[in-house]
């Protein structure tokens, strides 16, 4: 949908940022609730991870270093624990193996967050999220702001998480990006879906949903 359609209140509903009036949303057969009882937290224990729309305010702390950023909202896995502390080594350990698997550069993660480009900062948030290996996977805009090869690398992501059998939930302002990464392509107008369509649906059928019209309508 164009902007301001609700697609960014969705996620944020589902991930538990945002309060929802009414709706329901099933996780594993279970429901969450949208009225704000959910925490994110719990929702990352369901096996919800959610890597949002910007990375600077809400997915990533800049002035933190990039290992830092690497456990955010995962700090209290018992992997990265030693008692009641951080354990460092394995925290350092984990960091370095994520800036291998995404090719995070520089390779180094004492290096603050706000030092990197927006690409491999957008990396370190993929990396966060999908290494823990969630069973839902909700993305906000996946490569604004990222550069060419970057984009290749995300989407490759994106779309072995679909192989590997991952509900992956997308949004997009690109329609080139909507339509290569999706098996299914649901339009938003003024806060409702006003249509599903598949890949192979065309860009102008597309921008008729997203105006509000739909195909009959616009035929007619």
């Amino acid at each position: 949908g164009v902007a301001g359609n609700g697609q960014s209140e969705l996620l944020e509903a589902i991930s538990g940022i945002r309060h929802a009036v009414s709706g329901s949303v099933m996780l594993e057969g279970k429901p969450i609730d949208l009225t704000g009882k959910a925490d994110p937290g719990e929702l990352r224990d369901r096996g919800l991870a959610h890597v949002p729309e910007d990375r600077h305010h809400v997915g990533l702390v800049l002035a933190f270093e990039e290992n830092e950023n690497s456990i955010l909202g995962y700090h209290d896995d018992p992997r990265y624990l030693r008692g009641p502390f951080l354990n460092i080594d394995a925290i350092m350990a984990d960091a370095k193996d994520k800036i291998e698997k995404y090719d995070i550069r520089p390779g180094n993660p004492r290096l603050k967050t706000a030092n990197f480009s927006g690409g491999n900062q957008q990396k370190i948030v993929l990396a966060r999220e999908i290494e823990q290996d969630p069973g839902v996977l909700i993305v906000g805009q996946p490569t604004r702001g990222v550069d060419v090869g970057a984009i290749e690398f995300i989407h490759k992501r994106l779309i072995a998480m679909r192989d590997q059998g991952k509900a992956v939930l997308v949004v997009s302002v690109e329609l080139d990006e909507i339509r290569s990464l999706s098996d299914r392509i649901l339009v938003m107008f003024a806060g409702r879906i006003v249509g599903e369509r598949g890949p192979e649906t065309t860009e102008g059928e597309l921008g008729l949903l997203m105006a509000g019209v739909e195909h009959q309508e616009a035929a007619q």
